[in-house]
């Protein structure tokens, strides 16, 4: 896989995340629900707790998808790619893994194994910034 295809991974992954809220919400009004009960900022009751994971899965991948196309797309237009080649999927597979670690649930032990994926794609976006920059 090339860093741009991780890139492109990344950025699908988050596509499917909300698909998935967007699928949801649709069931949820074509059964009567009023279009309206999804006001930004809010986590209505009413939604099962799988589908406040899957937002918040989304969520945190537009924290990340930003940095790391910014580093990818960076090292494409410098034409350094080579540099983060074997990097850049750790990255992806990382989020994928941080991801469904958040849908299957947010126990204590869920959020350590959670936040050390996180922690993983921290470590190798810096890593190959530095890459990029030394």
């Amino acid at each position: 896989m090339t860093a741009i295809q991780a890139l492109l991974g990344f950025a699908a992954w988050t596509a499917l995340l909300v698909l998935g809220v967007f699928l949801y919400r649709g069931l949820r009004f074509v059964t009567g629900t009023p279009i309206n009960s999804w006001p930004r900022g809010t986590k209505p009751a009413g939604d099962a707790a799988f589908v406040n994971r899957l937002q918040d899965a989304h969520a945190n991948c537009l924290e990340n998808l930003p940095v790391f196309a910014v580093i990818v797309l960076g090292a494409a237009a410098a034409g350094r790619l080579e540099v983060i080649a074997a990097l850049a999927p750790w990255v992806l597979y990382a989020r994928i893994a941080q991801s469904l670690t958040h849908l299957a649930g947010v126990g204590p032990l869920h959020v350590l194994v959670r936040a050390t994926f996180w922690s993983t794609q921290l470590g190798l976006m810096l890593f190959m910034l530095f890459k990029l920059l030394s």
